[in-house]
């Protein structure tokens, strides 16, 4: 994993070549020809340089230059930052604006962080979903994660301009609907944007700050799907590029720093959001189209009609008017047509000691990475896995750690991602010392055949592998772009909670399983449960009253509990311990019954209702072994009947079709089907047996092995060769005709598939059903379809 972080390092993305290129080869054009000529991935703060200014440049100049190339770099990000656990969290480590463990608050804070050039990625993330079998639900995540957006980058200088102080000048937002710009009254920043402190004004300072540490205690999905306005005026304004007109600047927490540039023009006229915002707020909201429909009800975000109260594109359809406005802002340098994307460069630090240390070390500032033949850089030994005192991440403790005694090491670690974006192929070669697979091992592997991951990873770690699969492939290493050919989404396993539902919304869970929802628990087991003041506030279901419970008088005798199928969490005391369904029923029962539940990509409930069936199953195929009473051996060597083999070659066709596609519940239902009829037909012939014995072998190893061993075979179970079917057994010797009397089915008969239709018609009119129905009437006609029915036609 470090020496691929190293080669990510040691890479650039070239778009011309459209492929990650060397560094090397790159340091190569600049000394000779700059960077004019260069079309390539890199920060949008990156300066023009010519082969003498890059010349002139001393290493230390050189390096920091390069870092705006590299695909990964150390740079300030937004970072979800714990004061008390004194570590940068992830989202999913984020609930209700704390830590999940702890429960700290949490704020967004700027820190220098590894970050992954992902971005560089986006369009070949996009386009190679349409070549890979992963379900529809997952790749429209990733699409809308990567959120490939057309529109026009808009310059709106500040008014007045910032004091002596510095700062910028202006504000940039990325839009796709620039054909609205004439519907701006107001323009919405981050609460984390870096123009944030620079124009608020004094009169405006506390507001914004307490908005400020407000907004940095929530996560972005709160954010994003609040549906409450809030908000706070900066006091400072911008100009409207095609207007000149002054537009006042908010912040707000619907939008995000790390999304765009971080601040949104806003036009409520078009944006059901920026309406919300207006009329809470009490903003104008301008119509700009005159297809426009019931605006002071709600947004239109319509682009059907012509152009109005919009200055230079009046008159015009929603294309004129977007190309005549980029050009316009293109002639005068206040802005462009641009390809913007969602997705943005991926943190890969971790302020903690688990992971992977980072291969480098810094010197002057800067830092370099460290020689490969020095790999792997193992984790030092430290007193204790906490920060410093000074706030710097665990291994800040440990003494004397620095590359070759001189430079500091990194002391972040790198994320859970960072290994499980590649693991797969080290399976192909797990005891190679030299490289992260051989050549001729992945050349034989291949891709990974099947991939069976739940969603829940879907912009995380089947995002990021995709990533490093890229960069592999692009390094040569690999063979497939894609590294999953399919992926199949297993849904959850469900389990039963109880739990008591509190006044303020929130669950007590109780710990204890219960057989039906509407059982009692006595208040004496949950006394420990419940608030820490030891009084609890409820309603009396019974009486339907509000009530309060002292928990050490116990002053009713119990309380009504309710019961939810979801998702098994030891914090809501719902697990199910397979251990001890295994105890209980076995391995292979256990095993059957999870597939028996219900289709692979479904959520199921966990019951144990059902499980005696498949136990009973399985009982029912040893007897075709053995006698339950007596314990005798049954198996023998006479021939199978042609319905036997009809039996076991039917289960073989649907087993062996529905396990291509990953039907397991409807492969448990066949092999009952099979065992009962072969039970009812008293069958336990060793040919028949054989092959049933390794048609199980996937489904229940245990007792397929057992029983294939009983059978006198060797080696294992599964060493054989897995049965194929035979379609001259599943030919039906006869055929069931439907006899219709006048077009309404009257009588069925079974007829030899070599009967002559002039032989059935003679067998069918001596029926005495039909003689019953026909009733001495003169038949006019009998239609004998071979195969399929028999009408009479009276």
């Amino acid at each position: 994993t470090q020496w691929i972080f190293i080669q990510i390092f040691n890479h650039y993305y070239d778009r011309d070549a459209d492929k990650a290129l060397k560094i090397s080869d790159l340091i190569e054009r600049l000394k000779t020809e700059g960077n004019s000529k260069i079309n390539a991935v890199c920060d949008e703060t990156t300066p023009s340089v010519s082969a003498a200014n890059w010349n002139a440049m001393t290493e230390r100049e050189q390096q920091i230059f390069l870092l705006n190339y590299r695909l990964t770099f150390p740079e300030e990000s937004s970072v979800n930052w714990c004061p008390a656990l004194k570590a940068v969290l992830a989202n999913d480590e984020i609930k209700d604006g704390k830590s999940e463990r702890g429960g700290y608050p949490v704020e967004k804070r700027l820190m220098k962080q590894w970050s992954m050039r992902i971005t560089a990625y986006a369009d070949r993330l996009l386009n190679g979903l349409n070549n890979i079998d992963w379900s529809e639900s997952l790749k429209e995540q990733q699409r809308n994660w990567i959120g490939r957006s057309t529109g026009a980058s808009v310059k709106f200088p500040l008014s007045p301009l910032p004091s002596p102080r510095g700062g910028e000048t202006q504000i940039e937002v990325f839009t796709t609907r620039v054909d609205t710009i004439y519907g701006v009254t107001f323009m919405v920043l981050a609460p984390e944007h870096e123009l944030v402190s620079t124009i608020t004004t004094k009169a405006q300072r506390d507001d914004i700050e307490t908005y400020q540490r407000w907004a940095a205690s929530r996560s972005e999905v709160d954010r994003m799907e609040s549906k409450k306005v809030t908000g706070a005026f900066t006091g400072a304004y911008c100009l409207n590029p095609l207007t000149d007109e002054k537009v006042p600047i908010y912040i707000a927490d619907y939008v995000l720093a790390g999304y765009g540039t971080g601040a949104v023009m806003a036009v409520p006229s078009g944006d059901q959001r920026d309406y919300l915002f207006a009329k809470h707020f009490d903003l104008p909201i301008i119509p700009i189209l005159d297809a426009q429909k019931d605006i002071e009800i709600a947004a239109d975000n319509t682009k059907e009609g012509k152009y109005i109260n919009s200055g230079i594109i009046n008159g015009m359809t929603y294309l004129e008017a977007t190309q005549t406005l980029t050009d316009w802002l293109e002639q005068r340098g206040l802005g462009k047509g641009k390809i913007q994307y969602r997705l943005r460069n991926a943190i890969f630090s971790r302020q903690r000691y688990w992971g992977e240390p980072v291969p480098a070390y810094w010197k002057d500032g800067v830092p370099y990475m460290i020689a490969e033949a020095d790999l792997p850089l193992v984790l030092p030994q430290i007193d204790k896995y906490l920060p410093t005192d000074e706030g710097e991440p665990p291994l800040g403790r440990a003494e004397g750690w620095k590359y070759k005694g001189e430079f500091d090491y990194e002391l972040s670690t790198m994320p859970g991602w960072a290994g499980s974006s590649w693991y797969f192929y080290r399976y192909m070669d797990a005891q190679n010392d030299a490289e992260i697979a051989s050549k001729q091992a992945i050349d034989y592997w291949q891709q990974v055949d099947l991939y069976v991951g739940g969603t829940e990873h879907a912009v995380g770690h089947l995002l990021y592998s995709r990533f490093w699969n890229q960069f592999l492939y692009d390094l040569g290493l690999v063979p497939e772009k894609e590294y999953a050919r399919k992926l199949i989404n297993q849904g959850m396993i469900q389990g039963r909670s109880l739990y008591l539902p509190l006044k303020d919304g929130r669950r007590m869970h109780v710990q204890i399983q219960l057989a039906d929802e509407h059982d009692r628990l006595l208040k004496s087991k949950f006394e420990a449960m419940i608030q820490s003041d030891n009084r609890f506030e409820g309603v009396d279901t019974e009486g339907g009253i509000d009530w309060k419970m002292d928990a050490k008088l116990a002053a009713e005798p119990y309380i009504l509990l309710q019961a939810e199928v979801e998702k098994m969490s030891k914090s809501k005391y719902n697990v199910v311990n397979p251990d001890d369904v295994v105890a209980e029923y076995g391995a292979d029962c256990f095993r059957m019954y999870e597939m028996f539940l219900g289709p692979i990509e479904q959520a199921k409930p966990w019951s144990t209702t059902g499980i005696t069936g498949v136990s009973g199953f399985l009982r029912k195929f040893w007897s075709l072994f053995y006698d339950n009473n007596s314990g005798k051996l049954l198996v023998n060597d006479d021939e199978p009947t042609r319905d036997e083999l009809k039996i076991l070659h039917t289960a073989i066709k649907k087993i062996s079709h529905d396990i291509e596609q990953f039907g397991f519940n409807t492969c448990v239902a066949a092999f009952m089907i099979c065992v009962n009829e072969l039970k009812s037909s008293r069958c336990s012939k060793r040919l028949i047996l054989n092959e049933l014995t390794v048609l199980l072998a996937p489904f229940a190893p245990f007792i397929a092995e057992e029983a294939w061993e009983t059978l006198g075979n060797t080696p294992s179970v599964f060493d054989a060769v897995f049965p194929k079917t035979n379609e001259e057994y599943l030919v039906s010797d006869e055929v069931i005709y439907p006899i219709s009397i006048n077009g309404k089915r009257r009588a069925e008969a079974a007829f030899a598939t070599s009967a002559t239709p002039k032989d059935i018609e003679a067998a069918v009119m001596e029926m005495e059903v039909v003689k019953k129905w026909v009733n001495g009437d003169a038949v006019k006609k009998v239609i004998v379809v071979p195969g399929r029915m028999v009408n009479i036609v009276l």
